[in-house]
């Protein structure tokens, strides 16, 4: 089957991550690609923190040396090589920052292809595109979506396929990595299950998809509908990564298209323990998480209706495991739902309650 948007480089090859001064707290792709993807990650590339080692940070993923440039993650590994530099870095806006341009520079003229899922895309720069051409590697644009896409015209509800969609409180609260750990824990038990990537490390980790992000807006419902239906009749239980926030100043755009386009039968709220604002517009209180069950489910019902039916809770911030569970179950109270976080607790009560 083929399937609808970007697809990205192949798996299995072996990665040197650009996340300068932003790795762990900032580099949400990054840590995505290390947890989730078929990739082999050579080195971490952070100028603050040369030295040090992922394992130092992130335990519970792979582990790999932090280097100051491309040019140490080659001297690092030179024997068996590097098959590509991924840039696992977004910041707000999408940005590329001139910093990073000596270690894109190196990487192409080492032979590495180059992912990006910047709003700025490497193949429109000419010394990228001229130096790619020259050295004959692939610029990989993930953020870039396909030219042919329509309005959405109301199918995703009618797929064989039960579809849920994580939803959140802000950005940045673990949608991604609770649509991740919900599909392994699904498949682990014998669910036949698909996952839809609407943002660019869902897309890197899954190896297809259309970002959500910079679709037109009038075309954002039928992009993630066309990805619904590609693969609804194919697969029992089909997981839709959210976006943004139903409140984002910023971001409720994408939610919003996301939310109608997918007609989901079941949404999971995802939240990060003691966030109070929205991040990066710290001016703006997140409301009450009562509230969000109200707000995502009476805007997505003229559509199709639909239900909260469990919670996600990121208790990444808090060390003991005893408050991180209390933490949790206050969290269910307040959104009236079965909650857990997935990857302190697992993920296997959320599957029960979806089933």
């Amino acid at each position: 089957m083929t399937t609808p948007g970007h697809t990205t480089s192949v798996p299995d090859n072996r990665v040197a991550i650009l996340a300068h001064e932003k790795f762990p707290d900032r580099s949400k792709t990054a840590n995505g690609v290390l947890r989730y993807a078929d990739r082999e990650a050579v080195a971490v590339l952070d100028r603050d923190r040369a030295g040090e080692r992922v394992a130092d940070h992130l335990p519970d993923v792979q582990d790999a040396p932090i280097v100051d440039s491309f040019a140490a993650a080659r001297d690092h590994d030179a024997v068996d090589g590097i098959d590509e530099l991924l840039i696992g870095i977004a910041p707000i806006g999408g940005g590329f920052d001139e910093s990073w341009r000596a270690d894109v520079q190196a990487a192409i003229r080492a032979g590495c292809d180059v992912t990006s899922g910047l709003h700025y895309f490497l193949g429109d720069d000419e010394g990228f595109a001229s130096l790619a051409a020259e050295h004959d590697v692939t610029l990989d644009d993930v953020r870039r979506p396909p030219d042919d896409i329509g309005v959405a015209e109301g199918r995703a509800g009618e797929v064989d396929a039960e579809v849920v969609l994580t939803v959140g409180t802000d950005c940045s609260v673990g949608k991604m990595t609770t649509t991740m750990e919900l599909a392994a824990a699904a498949e682990a038990a014998g669910i036949d299950t698909a996952v839809v990537p609407t943002g660019q490390t869902g897309i890197v980790i899954e190896g297809w998809g259309t970002p959500v992000d910079r679709v037109v807006s009038d075309f954002t419902a039928g992009a993630v509908e066309e990805m619904v239906v590609a693969v609804g009749d194919d697969h029992d239980l089909v997981l839709v990564e959210g976006q943004g926030s139903i409140v984002h100043p910023a971001y409720s755009a994408v939610t919003c298209g996301i939310l109608h386009g997918t007609a989901p039968d079941a949404l999971v709220l995802c939240h990060a323990h003691g966030r109070e604002a929205v991040h990066g517009y710290e001016a703006t209180t997140l409301p009450s998480l009562a509230s969000y069950v109200d707000r995502y489910e009476s805007f997505a019902a003229p559509v199709h209706e639909t239900e909260v039916v469990a919670g996600s809770l990121n208790t990444r911030a808090v060390d003991d495991d005893a408050d991180a569970r209390a933490a949790v179950e206050q969290f269910g109270e307040e959104i009236d739902a079965p909650a857990t976080d997935p990857l302190r607790f697992g993920a296997d009560g959320l599957v029960e309650t979806i089933r």
